[in-house]
């Protein structure tokens, strides 16, 4: 044999198990196949190799010196073609990597700082990135390889991404301890009385799903600040009159501000973990993903 492209696995397989049993019975029962296509398989072997490999007995067939000099090699040839072939077994505490994640400045605080508390105690050796979401071109940083996961929302998830539905978000009204309208029920005059701010990822819009709640009902509020981070939103709040929609998992360990159910029905939002096709089956990946989903 000098040319590798002529060579069938199911070949050496079936060279194994007539090296292994000396049965060409018995090799078509561990094959799985009828003992003529064994025969046949013997036959192109014996072209393979340019010799009898085999030869006839009354208990079965006996290995030719050319035989018995290929088992060794062919065995550990075959579990090298196994190895290679299997996924490899991920185990978290020995693994060493850096996963990378896009992220808003509230997915960060609500899902990632759960993920890198539980990453610190099973698996010290992966390494974390997180980085903003480029709504321009975090679809491309996937397929390059520069990005490996990102929370958004459903909306801004392209159609090739595979995806993981986590959490479904609703929003709460939020003011500062003292507040000249926190000494009775908000209803909705007293809401729409006050200045209001807003979270707005580049900031510059002035409307959100507040206001659209508002217009369903022929109301609408004064909003006189707009900023770019839900955190730095809650810090206007804290320091100011001003008061705020705010994603309810964000005052989870809120204390000093007053945390009021909004006058009406504010539509929330949906949380989404997406990747990359490529990324699919990784057992590293895999592992990361489903521990971030149980940490929400």
């Amino acid at each position: 044999m000098s040319d590798i492209r002529g060579v069938d696995l199911n070949l050496l397989k079936a060279l194994d198990a007539l090296l292994d049993t000396r049965s060409v019975t018995k090799a078509a029962e561990r094959l799985g196949l009828t003992q003529p296509a064994v025969s046949g398989m013997l036959t192109r072997l014996r072209e393979t190799f340019d010799d009898p490999l085999f030869i006839r007995c009354q208990r079965g067939v006996l290995p030719t010196p050319r035989a018995e000099a290929l088992a060794v090699p062919l065995r550990q040839a075959l579990i090298d073609i196994h190895a290679l072939l299997a996924p490899e077994a991920f185990v978290p505490a020995r693994a060493a990597m850096t996963v990378t994640i896009a992220a808003t400045d509230y997915a960060q605080k609500a899902v990632l700082l759960p993920l890198m508390s539980a990453l610190r105690r099973e698996a010290p050796g992966i390494r974390v990135s997180i980085r903003p979401v480029d709504l321009s071109g975090f679809g491309q940083q996937m397929e390059s390889g520069k990005l490996d996961m990102a929370l958004v929302t459903p909306d801004m998830a392209l159609d090739t991404m595979h995806s993981r539905m986590l959490f479904s978000e609703t929003y709460m009204c939020i003011l500062r301890r003292g507040h000249p309208a926190g000494d009775a029920p908000l209803d909705i005059d007293r809401f729409c009385a006050l200045d209001h701010a807003l979270m707005s990822h580049d900031g510059t819009r002035f409307r959100g799903a507040t206001d659209v709640a508002l217009e369903a009902v022929g109301r609408s509020r004064r909003v006189v600040a707009v900023v770019p981070s839900f955190l730095i939103l809650i810090d206007l709040v804290r320091n100011s009159d001003l008061v705020a929609m705010v994603p309810s998992r964000l005052l989870a360990d809120v204390r000093d501000l007053l945390v009021l159910p909004p006058p009406l029905p504010i539509p929330g939002f949906a949380k989404i973990l997406v990747w990359h096709a490529r990324l699919q089956s990784d057992p590293a990946q895999k592992w990361i993903r489903e521990r971030l989903a149980n940490c929400v």
